[in-house]
């Protein structure tokens, strides 16, 4: 990593959940909207599913990540921390591309809720059909 440019900037989404993640030289210190992983992601499984792409690299100990996540819930939040991790990575080593990219870590998550239509009860479900 040069010195002259050692700050790398990523955004990563899933759902309604946007992450701006911040990448900088260091010894491997994590905050999230200002907390610790562990007292921010609230299950064992957000907080390994967010912390993903460093262990796929093995950057656990050489970088600090500094993340900001809005919108969504925990789940779209863990998801669209890694994704922004794995993007940030990306600009630290493009060498780690083949690595993330066969984890999955680069690819966004397309899926996204369903809009409601009117006359209906939800976006997929139809009212009873009644004969009489």
């Amino acid at each position: 990593m040069s010195e002259t440019n050692s700050v790398f900037v990523a955004v990563g989404r899933r759902k309604t959940a946007s992450a701006r993640v911040r990448l900088v030289p260091g010894a491997g210190n994590i905050t999230v909207n200002g907390r610790t992983p562990d007292a921010y992601f609230s299950g064992e499984q957000y907080l390994k599913q967010a912390l993903q792409p460093l262990d796929t690299v093995d950057f656990k100990d050489k970088v600090d990540v500094v993340a900001r996540v809005a919108g969504g819930g925990p789940g779209g939040q863990a998801i669209a921390v890694a994704h922004g991790i794995a993007r940030a990575l990306l600009k630290v080593d493009p060498e780690l591309r083949v690595a993330l990219k066969r984890a999955g870590h680069l690819k966004r998550d397309p899926r996204e809720k369903e809009r409601k239509k009117s006359g209906q009860p939800g976006a997929r479900k139809r009212f009873q059909f009644s004969k009489r």
